[in-house]
């Protein structure tokens, strides 16, 4: 069994910056898919970016292209979103996701994800 805990969530305003950090902990991760999802009040759970297992490739969803960037360190089993220039749409509970047995790719369904952090809440002020 994974287990995931998120960090570095809060208020920022308008422009600034957030880091969320993922720790897993359980088996190694070195194997998973990783992804951040978020979901706003009243929304569907979105995909916002994922990391293959390798680190090789990356998946944005276009309204965060140019703005967020991933990382993961497979020897720390650790995940990273860096938020930049975040905006009130931005604002929801971000989850960090697994999924085992993946192949070098990047999912982006919830379902296709096997493990989910509680999530954490990123506020925004105008």
């Amino acid at each position: 069994q994974v287990q995931l805990a998120e960090s570095g969530g809060g208020l920022v305003q308008a422009g600034g910056s957030l880091r969320l950090s993922c720790t897993a902990s359980g088996r190694a991760f070195s194997s998973y898919c990783m992804g951040w999802f978020r979901q706003g009040p009243g929304e569907e759970r979105e995909a916002v970016a994922v990391v293959s297992w390798s680190g090789r490739n990356t998946y944005y969803a276009d309204s965060v292209k140019g703005r967020f960037t991933i990382s993961r360190e497979n020897g720390k089993n650790t995940m990273s979103l860096e938020m930049n220039d975040l905006n009130p749409e931005d604002a929801a509970v971000y989850y960090c996701a697994a999924r085992d047995y993946s192949a070098d790719y990047t999912y982006t369904d919830v379902r296709q994800f096997d493990y989910w952090g509680q999530g954490i809440q990123v506020d925004v002020s105008s």
